[in-house]
């Protein structure tokens, strides 16, 4: 067995120990050592990284009890090594698994629910539980949650026996066979976990829940504590300042101000689409009573309105009417409609031609292409 030192001192960074085996795997190597800080992974965290000498270690993982380093270069057996942490990697993952420990704990102490999943991955972590959570109760859980944080509680690890084990009421998500290791939040968590923690909450320094999302019947709850919480914090106040900037408005007010912008373009939009329902009233009332067939194309016309132009057309047409919309270098939708022919075989014509898509009904098509307007002319009846 590979002595465990992550678990004699969370905080401890380095450490001297000896090569007992290296086997290479591929063009890498996996080393094993007499005792070890580097915590493999486990219990939804990451393996721990850092260097044994000058050897960087990119993973760790566990088997049989040994407790394996994934490397680049070799070490000898034998070879005595100095371990150091990556420990700002280390202290942010307790940070963030400490952080959900709280927030598990209290949506259990309040709702009864059970963490069914967790991830803690490289930037962001989530919580799923198994019961329905508002915004508002989770508004609570996060003041209550940070209110932990600030009473800066200390963090216990126990190894409670059988018998104890069996009085205890503890969180656990799965079956976990020989010692158990319980880790305490004294009135918010007991829960049995193999990771190692903080020492005491306030290290954990801030815990925010950024998004709630419907999951499996409950919700996933995301979460980002101290150093991410920080790291998101910033982001947001670097976005808010560039919005400000850009309205012209205030911080506080930049919400206000976007919804008016809004509410501009609703307006704007609302005039062109009458100015462009004006315009193919007018295109469509000079093409002659009785023209066979014809095709307009146009830079800009949204769906609706690229449709009602088929619609007009086809009043004064005999044959099929064509509106293309956009230009010979992004492409064309298009819409083809007749009120006595059959379109579908010039839309299956028109899609060969030049790799478009699309169908409909015989009386009305539509889909999109990437063509020349020169080109598509050539194919039009």
């Amino acid at each position: 067995m590979t002595r465990k030192l992550y678990y004699e001192n969370s905080c401890q960074k380095d450490f001297t120990a000896t090569v007992i085996n290296c086997e290479a795997i591929g063009d890498a190597y996996r080393i094993c050592l007499d005792q070890t800080a580097f915590f493999p992974e486990g219990g939804g965290q990451s393996g721990d990284i850092g260097f044994l000498n000058d050897c960087q270690v990119v993973d760790t993982q566990e088997e049989n009890a040994l407790i394996w380093h994934y490397t680049k270069c070799p070490l000898a057996p034998g070879t005595q090594v100095a371990g150091h942490l990556n420990w700002e990697t280390r202290f942010e993952r307790m940070q963030q698994h400490s952080g959900e420990h709280i927030v598990s704990g209290l949506v259990h102490k309040h709702f009864h629910y059970n963490n069914v999943g967790f991830h803690l991955g490289e930037t962001e972590v989530t919580l799923d539980f198994d019961g329905p959570i508002t915004k508002d109760e989770l508004v609570k859980i996060e003041q209550e949650a940070n209110q932990a944080v600030w009473n800066n509680i200390p963090i216990e690890i126990t190894y409670p026996d059988k018998n104890e084990l069996k009085t205890l009421k503890y969180r656990s998500k799965i079956e976990i066979q020989g010692q158990v290791r319980i880790v305490t939040i004294p009135e918010i968590d007991v829960c049995a976990c193999c990771a190692p923690h903080v020492s005491y909450t306030g290290e954990i320094g801030l815990i925010k829940l950024t998004h709630i999302q419907t999951h499996r019947g409950g919700v996933r709850i995301y979460l980002s504590a101290g150093s991410r919480a920080l790291a998101d914090y910033q982001e947001k106040e670097r976005n808010t300042k560039a919005i400000s900037v850009l309205l012209s408005a205030k911080e506080d007010d930049t919400a206000r101000a976007v919804e008016r912008l809004k509410q501009e373009n609703f307006n704007l939009f609302g005039k062109i689409l009458q100015l462009e329902k004006a315009l193919i009233e007018q295109k469509a009332a000079l093409v002659p009573e009785g023209t066979k067939d014809i095709a307009f194309f146009e830079k800009e016309l949204d769906n609706n309105t690229a449709r009602e132009f088929v619609n007009l057309l086809i009043r004064h047409c005999t044959g099929t009417a064509c509106v293309f919309t956009g230009d010979d270098t992004d492409g064309y939708r298009y819409i083809l409609g007749s009120a006595i022919e059959d379109v579908r075989p010039l839309c299956r014509k028109l899609n060969e031609a030049f790799q478009g898509k699309g169908g409909g009904k015989a009386e009305m098509a539509q889909g999109s292409l990437h063509g020349t307007r020169e080109a598509i002319e050539k194919i039009l009846p």
